[in-house]
Parts: structure tokens; sequence; C-alpha cells
């Protein structure tokens, strides 16, 4: 078991099959040395977490939506590169919350996903980031997180 595997498991996380797309792109394109990971959206149970927040969808639950998408960003990476050992920094995160004009604490939902970065790759998972309110996301997501990453040659 890879120190990666290790770490996911003390977690208590298991990596889903990764999510099909659900337009005209594809999951991930690697070019550069990076990958590029195309927004994720939250799945928890099998389950898409719809809503927004400050309505419908408590920060709580947003948190939780955010590390979702985090979870299948690392299934889109895994079936990518064949191994998450390839991974050599999470260099950006780009989040995107579904939520009313008055709600403020995206970057505390956003978190979800980034502490979830940190707690798999260590200094590694250290990322810049954006966390941006949006009126609507697809399928009426709460969430969504893109990715970018620097990978190791295989």
């Amino acid at each position: 078991m890879s120190e990666i595997e290790a770490r996911l498991e003390a977690l208590g996380l298991s990596l889903p099959e990764p999510a099909a797309p659900v337009a005209a792109y594809v999951p991930v394109v690697i070019a550069g040395g990076l990958a590029h990971v195309s927004g994720q959206l939250p799945f928890v149970d099998g389950k898409l977490v719809t809503g927004r927040l400050g309505e419908d969808v408590s920060l709580e639950q947003g948190v939780l939506a955010a590390q979702a998408c985090g979870v299948m960003i690392l299934a889109q990476l895994k079936k990518a590169l064949g191994s998450l050992d390839r991974v050599e920094q999470v260099v950006k995160l780009g989040g995107f919350v579904n939520s009313t004009g008055s709600f403020t604490d995206q970057p505390k939902v956003i978190n979800g996903a980034s502490e979830l970065m940190a707690a798999v790759f260590g200094d590694s998972g250290q990322h810049a980031r954006s966390a941006v309110s949006v009126p609507s996301l697809p399928l009426g997501a709460a969430v969504e997180v893109d990715a970018i990453v620097s990978v190791k040659p295989a």
C-alpha cells in the first residue's frame, strides 16, 4: 500500500468510480507536466448534493460537499495517472459555490476540498485557490471544484 493510499484509509475515505463527463469535455487533460482536472460535482453516498448555500444548504453541508468534490478530483487523478503517488504538488483549486447574494462564507465552504488535499498530500497538498459565488451550477449542484496538479513523469 502506498503512502497516499494509507492516508486515505486513515481518513476513512475510499475513492469512488470517477464520474463521467456530463457534456463535451474530458475529465483530465495532462499537458506540460500539469494535470488539469475538470470541475467535479459533490456526490455523497452516490447522491448529488444540490441546493444553494444561504438558502437550503447549511455551511456544514457545503463543507462536506466541497470535500466530496475533492474526493472525486482524487478519483479522476488516480484514473488518469494510474497512481496518486504521481502527484507532485496540488497547484491550484478553483471553488464555485452555488449561493445567495448575501452568503459570504465561500472560502469556508471550499476549505472542505483544500483541507482534504493537505490531509492526503501533506505539504504537497498546499495550493493556491479561488472560492467564488455563482447563481447556479450544473444539475443544481451546491458546489463544484476543479484542480491543477503538477505530476511526476510516469
